[in-house]
């Protein structure tokens, strides 16, 4: 792909000087990864995907808005600049740590299923999972609800000036940048044949090309309706109307009910430490756990004396990933349903147990779920912080790239298709019911040490998540990486464990390498029984801010595959 990650671009364009830092000079040399350098700011910082939605997150903390109304207006930009990932027809995931209060505070904005779709109904419909796209796996859309609770709580701003960037793009137009115009003629290839699809997203019937200016007419009124009468637009009015009469029309479920009784949830996050850093992910319904549970298996082990990228430490972080994904597929569910053991699986004490299944010499091709003492009884992501030291992790998404493929009339948007993931065999722990959340890829995270706030970041991008979260913090902690170097560095992915969907692993699954790795340590990992495949682009998308208290700073970063970048004042 002409756009494919070119991991020392900057280094092969930069001259340097004898006395250059040294840092700058392992770019040259190869000794780091880092495509360029960290930002700093003190005045405030913001990272995403696409270059203009971060300029606007400064914008709005320029205005007097805080961290929460910066994140709130790039997520609304987004919608319209990258909808290959995001859009108000998604999901919403929030960590944000409150300077005032001292602490964090976790938002599960995540849709539930519709009330009148039932186990038996899918079942004499024929169905033995619920299909990727159409009306079927469409479930509440949460995004919209999300931001205004979290603004509600934390915002300074008034909605109307949080959402004013967005409308004004979308009714002027931006120009799409590359990696998302990749994605969006791919994504209209495969969904144009659903209702409101190309009417949405294509103008004279195809897809947006790189540097095209783009508007959303459509997603500007929707916008404005929500600037101006608030989020009962969406889940009691005109907008819900719109989306219970086209649900309605096409063979879906999702209504107006469904929509009106929708509401998002504080949670606490939940923590495991990592070698003095504590690490926060937020508690199922979503995977965040499993980075948890794979720290506490790592930590065992003396990584940094097996040294980045060797097969060592590659093998013992594919094997902990299994373990970790094995409970994934078991216990993670709505904890409204399904009482899920998340203390036990956090803890060092099964992190331990678990550890002891694993054979340095072999890897394994399946592993069974732990039995954590049960008591019965893919995407965007982007960060902001503010002068005043509040910092927010927020990741939202359509689920698969653009959703279901269904637009409502004259929306602007997709609706998400999260209820594929729901498993269709009854008694499990992600089953599917009426009115419940599915199980959630998207995870935000955060990092405190000795209670004060150090990182917001994620990595968007399915099962990506979890293991990428984990190599962020092992390539810190373990390898003495800077925030940019740590999304920067050649990542792993392990494919094809057991799915909450129901589907089991029994080969082993796979193992994808970024490019940088040697012959001799793919041939090494092979020998050890695991299954090496070439990279397919699907390594997610890291943005970060790090803060510095004693320099009074934060540091940026944004990594190399994708479009965005952090900026700060």
């Amino acid at each position: 792909m002409p756009f494919a990650p070119k991991l020392l671009l900057l280094a092969a364009l930069l001259c340097l000087t004898a006395n250059a830092p040294a840092n700058a000079q392992d770019r040259v040399t190869g000794k780091a990864w880092a495509t360029r350098s960290e930002v700093i700011a003190a005045g405030g910082m913001a990272a995403t995907s696409q270059p203009l939605a971060t300029q606007i997150a400064l914008d709005i903390l320029k205005a007097g808005g805080n961290a929460i109304d910066a994140a709130i207006a790039a997520n609304a930009a987004l919608g319209l600049m990258e909808p290959t990932g995001n859009g108000m027809g998604g999901d919403i995931f929030i960590i944000l740590w409150d300077a005032k209060s001292k602490q964090l505070y976790g938002l599960n904005g995540s849709g539930r299923s519709p009330r009148s779709l039932t186990l038996d109904l899918l079942k004499e419909q024929g169905f033995t999972s619920l299909p990727a796209y159409g009306p079927i796996p469409v479930t509440v859309p949460g995004c919209v609800d999300g931001w205004f609770t979290a603004h509600d709580r934390f915002g300074k701003l008034p909605m109307e000036q949080v959402l004013a960037p967005a409308i004004h793009y979308a009714r002027n137009g931006f120009p799409v940048s590359e990696l998302i115009a990749y994605y969006w003629n791919a994504s209209v290839r495969g969904l144009g044949r659903y209702p409101g699809f190309l009417d949405t997203f294509t103008k004279d019937g195809r897809a947006p090309r790189k540097g095209d200016m783009w508007t959303n007419e459509a997603l500007a009124n929707t916008l404005e309706l929500l600037a101006k009468d608030g989020r009962d637009a969406y889940y009691k009015g005109p907008i819900a109307d719109t989306i219970d009469a086209y649900m309605k029309r096409h063979g879906g479920y999702l209504s107006k009910e469904d929509l009106a009784a929708h509401h998002s949830e504080w949670v606490d996050p939940v923590s495991t430490n990592y070698r003095g850093w504590d690490v926060w992910e937020l508690p199922p319904n979503g995977q965040g756990i499993a980075a948890l549970q794979m720290l506490n298996i790592l930590e065992g082990y003396d990584i940094a004396g097996m040294g980045f990228g060797s097969a060592d430490y590659v093998h013992v972080f594919t094997e902990a990933k299994k373990l970790a994904f094995e409970d994934r597929a078991r216990y993670y569910a709505d904890m409204d349903f399904a009482k899920v053991p998340v203390a036990e699986l956090i803890s060092k004490e099964y992190g331990a147990a678990r550890r002891e299944r694993i054979d340095m010499t072999k890897a394994a091709t399946s592993y069974e779920a732990g039995n954590p003492a049960l008591q019965h009884g893919d995407t965007i992501y982007l960060t902001t912080a503010d002068a005043d030291g509040n910092m927010v992790s927020l990741i939202q998404s359509n689920y698969r790239g653009m959703g279901s493929g269904m637009c409502p009339d004259g929306l602007g948007f997709c609706l998400q298709d999260r209820g594929q993931l729901f498993d269709l065999t009854p008694g499990r722990f992600n089953s599917y019911a009426p009115g419940k959340r599915p199980f959630h890829t998207i995870i935000p995270a955060f990092v405190t040490m000795d209670g004060e706030p150090l990182m917001s970041f994620g990595v968007m991008g399915g099962a990506t998540q979890p293991q990428a979260h984990v190599q962020i913090v092992v390539n810190m902690v373990d390898f003495g990486m800077n925030l940019q170097e740590a999304g920067d560095a050649p990542r792993m992915l392990h494919s094809k464990s057991s799915q909450p969907t129901g589907e089991r692993m029994d080969d082993g699954g796979y193992l994808s390498l970024e490019s940088w790795y040697s012959e001799v340590v793919r041939e090494e990992l092979k020998q050890r029984g695991h299954t090496i495949r070439r990279a397919r682009g699907a390594f997610g998308g890291y943005q970060a801010i790090l803060r510095n208290a004693a320099q009074g700073v934060y540091y940026g970063a944004s990594e190399s595959r994708k479009d965005g970048h952090a900026a700060g004042y």
